[in-house]
């Protein structure tokens, strides 16, 4: 296995794709196996040619010379669960329905509600989570095998060094500039008049829909101030208790009964009244109104003036950016980070300035390493207006991969090979003991050509 095809294992084991939830592929007219590997365990040419489809969709730059490989990999992952039957290595059926009931409710939200899901699958959510069961199982147990193999991988300093020393010069990468930045958010204060007109204004709604009969949906497409639901008539499924809603929203949607509707609450989005349509034990389908307070000038005023402030202590050395960012900062997630945005898909708090937006380009170069900028308000992800004042911790320019501005990422790179020869380690050492018999077609991939002395060939 090259080098330099890093972990496909792992997202084999990790994504289950749209395909599976979604629009099966048309099977092959004349399926076969291709794979036994130990007493049962088998793998179908269309299982392969779905993995191949699947990669092709998610990787634009994916080659057919790459089938192999991904074979490989499919492989592997009986290896694996052969290994997890020997040493008796567990996933539970709760984790199993956890992980399950999290790939419904992502499709789900993909496709804008369960009926959709359904449409497009051609089957209920109930059949999906018992076709699907299995191969999650099965995923999450090789993941939990793998996962042991490599506890005790480690990488030091020295390995990172080494590690960067053999890649040859002219083979170094070339890194666009990056910038660590922070940021402060302070959300303006709702004036007190604002918030009992957001409530009687939501109360007046409520009063139409339970005294004067008007349909609920019809008043959640009306007046709903919720992007996520007002355009499906103030729709949720699948709500839970431990799902990304506020305490209080979930509290009063599980004392409801079907077809109740709750009276006005109040969470940190606004005021909210709330139908329930089907509960479902710790799980709800429900209808949403939400009304926001009005934010005035004089809101954001207040907001940029205690922004201000907080940045003349940041200046004068009086406090730490961390510290600022724990005691004033109202954005939650923020504090996790101690203020430092990441990239949401890699975690990553050094971001590539090509895939920034326009605007925070454009402030970012008018600060200078280790400076803050103004008040302003902004645009939020949720595509609210807020305000806050940006920290630039780090910046680098369009370089050459070293170990000094990159020492991060080579980090990774190297750990990621190491964890990959352990592998490769394992398998040479366990496959002997496995029986292995690959269809003579694919015994000519140069993935598996070292294999073939642990397999029997067909003839």
């Amino acid at each position: 296995m090259k080098n330099n095809r890093i972990y496909l294992f792992a997202l084999l084991l990790c994504t289950l794709s749209l395909n599976s939830f979604g629009q099966a592929p048309k099977a092959q007219s004349a399926d076969k196996i291709i794979v036994v590997v130990g007493r049962n365990r088998i793998i179908l040419l269309s299982e392969l040619e779905t993995q191949v489809m699947q990669a092709k969709m998610q990787f634009p730059s994916f080659n057919d010379s790459m089938r192999c490989d991904i074979l490989q990999q499919m492989i592997v992952q009986k290896l694996m669960l052969e290994q997890a039957e020997r040493d008796s290595v567990l996933v539970s059926d709760d984790d199993v329905d956890g992980q399950l009931d999290n790939r419904i409710r992502y499709f789900t939200q993909m496709y804008g509600s369960k009926e959709k899901l359904e449409q497009v699958s051609g089957k209920t959510i109930y059949q999906m989570k018992e076709e699907f069961r299995e191969s999650i199982r099965e995923q999450m147990v090789a993941e939990k095998m793998q996962n042991q193999i490599l506890e005790n991988v480690k990488i030091t300093p020295a390995d990172v060094e080494a590690f960067f020393k053999k890649i040859p010069k002219d083979s170094l990468p070339f890194f666009p500039a990056t910038v660590e930045v922070g940021q402060i958010v302070v959300d303006p204060p709702v004036s007190p008049e604002m918030n009992t007109y957001a409530k009687q204004k939501l109360e007046g709604i409520r009063k139409k829909i339970v005294e004067e009969g008007a349909n609920f949906e019809t008043m959640a497409g009306t007046y709903s101030e919720d992007p996520g639901s007002r355009d499906n008539g103030g729709k949720y499924e699948g709500v839970t208790r431990n799902g990304p809603w506020a305490a209080e929203f979930v509290a009063a949607t599980f004392k409801l009964q079907n077809g109740e509707i709750s009276p006005v609450i109040k969470t940190k989005f606004g005021f909210h009244i709330i139908k329930m349509i089907n509960r479902k034990g710790d799980e709800a389908d429900i209808e949403h109104i939400l009304v926001r307070p009005k934010i005035t000038t004089a809101d954001y005023n207040k907001a940029l003036s205690t922004l201000d402030s907080i940045r003349n202590i940041l200046v004068s050395n009086k406090m730490s950016f961390e510290t600022a960012v724990g005691k004033f900062s109202t954005d939650e997630a923020a504090k996790r980070t101690g203020g430092m945005i990441a990239d949401p898909a890699t975690g990553n708090m050094e971001l590539d300035v090509t895939k920034l937006d326009p605007g925070m380009v454009m402030l970012l170069d008018t600060l200078k390493q280790g400076r803050f900028s103004m008040p302003h308000i902004f645009m939020t992800d949720g595509k609210e207006q807020s305000c806050r004042i940006v920290f630039l911790r780090n910046r680098t320019t369009p370089h050459k991969a070293n170990l000094k501005e990159d020492y991060n990422r080579i980090q990774e790179v190297a750990l990621a090979q190491k964890k990959q020869q352990k592998i490769q380690g394992w398998i040479t050492k366990k496959l002997p003991t496995y029986y292995l018999k690959i269809d003579p077609e694919f015994q000519k991939c140069p993935s598996l050509y070292s294999w073939k002395s642990g397999a029997e060939t067909t003839k």
